[in-house]
Parts: C-alpha cells; structure tokens; sequence
C-alpha cells in the first residue's frame, strides 16, 4: 500500500518538475526537438545528449508537443515579468511577492479579485463621506463667513498648511502607520473644520484650517498609493496593463468621490432653504444696475450687503444672503455634516484590508523626511508643476470665486448647492467615463478635451453678465466645468501614478503640494483683486501648464516607442539565432552526405 502511495507521490512530482520547468531549459528543448526532427546535428545542446528531466531522450523529444508561439510568448512575458521585479527591487516594492502564487490557483485568483474591488469601493465611500462634509462646508465660506475674509482666509491657511505637510510628512507617516491607519486619521482631522463652523471665528476656523492642512497630505498620498498598489496587483491578476487598470481604478474612485459634491450641495442648499420655502422659487425680480456694477467678472470685492442696500430700491434682489442664517439653521448643517465626515473614518478603521506598499524600508528619517524633494529632481515632475498647479487654481476658482460672483450675488447663497449640485453630478459621471474611455483614446485626447473646455468657458466668465433670467446658463456653465474637472482629477492623478511607478508616496506627495500652492495663491488674492483678472491669470496658467503637458506626454511616447523597438529586435534576435543555428547545421549534415 505504502508502495503505491509513493508511487503515487513520485509521479505528482514529476508532472510538477514538468510544469516549473525553466523556460531557458525549454526554449533548448524545442531547438533539440527541431534539430531531431530535420535529422540535424544537435552538437552544442546539452539536453539533447542525456536526461532533461528524469532521462528524456530524442526519442521522448519526439513525442513531445512543443509549441514555438508559446515558447516565444513565455520569453517576452518573462521579460516583462524581469522588467517588473527590476524596478520592483529598486525601489524596495514587494506588494507583488504573492502575486506568482496566487495564480497558480483560479480560486484565489477570484479571492484577490474580490478583495481588491472591495477595498477600492470602501475608499471611494469613505473619502465620499468625508468630502461631503469638508466640501460642503467649504464651499459656502465666501458666503457664510465673509466678513473681513474670514471663510476664504481659513480656505487659504488649509492649502498653505497643506503645502508644509506635502514637503514632509506623507512618507514618514505611510511608513509609521500605513496606507489605511493614515487615511483613518487624517479623515478624523478634517472633521475638526464643519465642527469649527459652529462658532465661525478666527480662534476657531485657523487651528482647524491648520489641521486639515496638515491632515490632506497624508491623506491622498496614503490613498494614491493605496489605489496604484492595488491597481498594479489587479492588472497581474487580469493580464491587463497597468496604465489602463490604474485609470480605471481613478475613474471609479473619482465616480464616487465627486459625488460629494451633489450629497453635500443637496443638504447645505435644504437645510439654509427650510426656514422658508420661497428661497426655493428662483428668482424674477432684481436690479439690472446692481447685478452688471457688482457680479460676475465685474465683482471686485465689494460688500455686497451694502451695494444690495444702495440699489435695491423697487424690488428684492435676494431673499437670504449669508449673515441671515439662523444658528439652529447652521448647528444642523455643520452637525450633519460632522457626523457623515466620522462615518467616513469608521469605514476605513472597521472594513479596510492593510496593503503592503514596502515591507523592507531601507531609508532613514531623514531620507523619509526629504524624500518629497528628492523626487523633483526628476525632469518630468519639474514640467508637471504647471498644469497641477492649475488644477488648484480651477477648483479655487470654483468654489471661491463662482460661488459668490456668480451665484449668490444675483441670486442667493441658498443656491449655491443647486447650482453645484450640476457640477457634481457631471465631473462625477464623467470621472467614471474618462476612466474607461482613456484605455482606447489614450490621456491626450481628454487632455486637450479638457483643455478647450476651460478655455471657452473661461471666455463666456469674461463676457457674461449673470442676470437671473439667464436660468440655463446657472446651471449649464458650471456642468461643463464638471466635466473638465473630471479630466483634471482622474487623468493627473493616474499620470502620476504611471510615470512615477517606483516612488508613489512622493510623486503623490508633490502632486497634493503643487495643487495645494494653486489653491494657496488663487484664495490669498481671493480678496484683493477683481473676478475678471483672476480669469486671466487662469488663462496664463492653462496655456503655459498645457504646452509643458504636450511636451511630456510627447517624450514620454517617443521613449516607449524606443523601447518597444528594441525589445522587438531582442525577440527577432533570438528566434534569428535559433533559426540560422538550425540551418547551419542543416549545410553542415547535407555536405557530410555529399
């Protein structure tokens, strides 16, 4: 019995060895064998003099099914799989280790999967809530806390302080606590800010602004590196590349996250509206004067309850403006939106999986400390910083700059959340679009997609006059922004997350740095110079931010061409040489017989 059983185990073994047989020993054995099968010399091939595996003959040979397109497909999948783990070493980067053994298996293959798409979706709800509440908040500061530029000044410290956290911290930090106890407590931080809206005040919004400043960079770079680690894992599992699975990954997290934007609009815009509902009937009568000298492009800044009181002489240009919301109106708010930010943090702490980003850190404090700065010396983040800079700007912009220019001076703040909630609803759509469609247009064309949009926009800000009959154009005009935006978020963060593969926490890093400086200095002007300047400083950042774009993505397809070619000519070498061995010794039998 016992004999059988080894037997048994003998042959499990043997099929084994066959299986993990080394690829260079196959690709001899498939020259042995068609050496054998044209009755050439096999001189030089030593599998082809004694045992391979147990004591295979030519005459096992012969029976053998040696499949050339598949050997060939194994060298270059080899390659890849050599390139990978190279760059992978480099950078102390074992999240692949258990990758090769996983799909081994069908069943874990499937697990993984699972896993993977449930820890992305947990992600994308948690920064869901948390953004519902910080966003919600932040977008109505120019309204809400507008005296002496209270709301935007507390808008301004969070990026300032953002870009001394980006400089530092998130590398440090990711490696103490890791991708997911980071992002737990950085939620925890940005709850601090609607909690602070209860009593608005300058000793209250400056120490949270300064939390949540310090708070952000943490925050996306454990989430960019959370979401790239997965989506290079995710592509192993799916043979797929990972360019194409890290922008679907984007696509989807900003699905979610622009979501915010709606949840937290829909409940500032019902919640300041409930006291009385003819704040819900948009608007009829107002003062041509008024709206033409002190909105849109026009505003400079001005106190806009005092200009209302100069030319508000035959009707009501609005019925609630941001110093007449009640205390109970504003403790509800900022009390929802406090307790939807800690529902965000409960989800991570409870129901996200840790992933290893590097489980053999080999740098010191200090190099964790400057890692952020070492990483600029890389050219391609150097010309980056333009058009990342200018997706602070475009969001500022926004929310600082729209939201009171545009919408609550010729209408109310109460529909701030409505017109909004356009804007959302599209970036959020089309973030989940572009996501998807980037794996068969490629980045450049959304780019420039995006690009165009802003322009045009930017143009119609300049000329137009936001009169309430315009109703359309409320709603329209920041819809179109959405979709820009979408561009902006999904596509730069996944072309970072591409580019600079080996060092995501610094490349994340300075990308939360260079935007954070945008949103920095379009909120320090915020209050100091007119709408209709601020749209050409916007300009001149997109067309210069753009430009450097091209040039990047351009020398970036000019060196994966490069290296597509060579790696072709290896393959055409390879196979070359086996070719011009086996004819050789074809000449060499044919002139023996001669």
């Amino acid at each position: 019995m016992w004999m059988q059983v080894m037997c048994s185990e003998m042959m499990n073994m043997q099929a084994q060895v066959k299986i993990l047989l080394p690829l260079r020993e196959r690709w001899q054995r498939f020259k042995c064998h068609r050496a054998y099968r044209h009755r050439i010399s096999v001189q030089g091939h030593d599998c082809c003099k004694s045992v391979v595996t147990g004591g295979n003959t030519m005459g096992a040979l012969e029976d053998e099914a040696v499949d050339a397109p598949q050997i060939y497909s194994e060298i270059e999948e080899l390659n890849g799989y050599k390139k990978s783990r190279n760059s992978s070493e480099s950078s102390g980067d074992d999240s692949l280790d258990d990758i090769e053994y996983i799909l081994r298996d069908p069943q874990l293959i499937r697990k993984e999967k699972f896993k993977l798409m449930k820890n992305l979706l947990l992600i994308c709800l948690a920064f869901m809530c948390n953004f519902t509440a910080f966003g919600g908040a932040s977008t109505l500061q120019s309204s809400l806390n507008s005296d002496q530029g209270l709301g935007t000044a507390s808008l301004a410290i969070i990026y300032g302080a953002l870009i001394v956290s980006a400089m530092f911290t998130p590398t440090i930090i990711i490696k103490h606590l890791g991708c997911r106890w980071t992002i737990c407590a950085a939620i925890i931080g940005y709850v601090t800010y609607p909690l602070a809206n209860f009593y608005p005040h300058w000793g209250t919004l400056v120490p949270s602004s300064i939390i949540v400043g310090f708070s952000a960079a943490p925050l996306w770079s454990a989430k960019c590196a959370y979401l790239t680690t997965s989506a290079k894992r995710y592509a192993r599992l799916t043979k797929e590349t990972t360019d194409t699975v890290v922008n679907r990954f984007f696509g989807i997290f900003f699905l979610f996250f622009q979501f915010n934007n709606i949840i937290g609009q829909l409940i500032s815009s019902f919640v300041l509206s409930s006291a009385d509902s003819s704040n819900l009937i948009f608007p009829n009568c107002y003062n041509e004067t008024y709206i033409k000298s002190y909105c849109g492009a026009r505003d400079c800044q001005d106190d806009l309850e005092e200009a209302r009181a100069m030319f508000n002489v035959s009707c009501d240009v609005s019925s609630s403006s941001g110093s007449e919301v009640e205390d109970w109106t504003l403790y509800t708010l900022m009390g929802i939106y406090a307790g939807v930010g800690f529902t965000g943090s409960a989800i991570v702490a409870i129901f996200v999986d840790n992933i290893s980003i590097r489980q053999n850190e080999t740098r010191g404090f200090f190099d964790l400390l400057i890692a952020t700065f070492k990483h600029m010396k890389d050219r391609r983040q150097i010309l980056l910083i333009v058009i990342t800079m200018y997706s602070g700007f475009e969001q500022a912009f926004l929310t600082g700059d729209f939201t009171r220019s545009f919408v609550t001076c010729p209408l109310a703040v109460n529909w701030v959340g409505f017109v909004l909630i356009c804007y959302g609803a599209c970036d959020s759509a089309c973030s989940f679009l572009f996501g998807r469609v980037e794996k068969y247009t490629g980045r450049l064309p959304l780019f420039t997609m995006a690009f165009l949009i802003n322009l045009a926009l930017i143009i119609v800000f300049q000329l137009w006059i936001p009169y309430p009959d315009t109703q359309t154009l409320f709603f329209l005009l920041p819809a179109f922004w959405g979709i820009a935006d979408a561009v902006w978020q999904t596509q730069l963060n996944a072309l970072y997350g591409v580019l600079f593969v080996t060092n995501q926490e610094a490349s994340f890093a300075n990308y939360r740095l260079w935007e954070s400086l945008g949103f920095v200095i379009a909120f320090a002007y915020q209050s100091f110079i007119c709408v209709s300047a601020k749209l050409w400083v916007l300009l001149g950042v997109l067309l210069v931010g753009i430009s450097l774009y091209y040039y990047v993505e351009f020398t970036e397809r000019k060196k994966k061409n490069s290296v597509d070619r060579d790696s072709d000519s290896e393959k055409d070498y390879e196979i070359n040489e086996a070719y011009l061995d086996s004819r050789k010794s074809m000449s060499k039998a044919h002139s023996t017989k001669m």
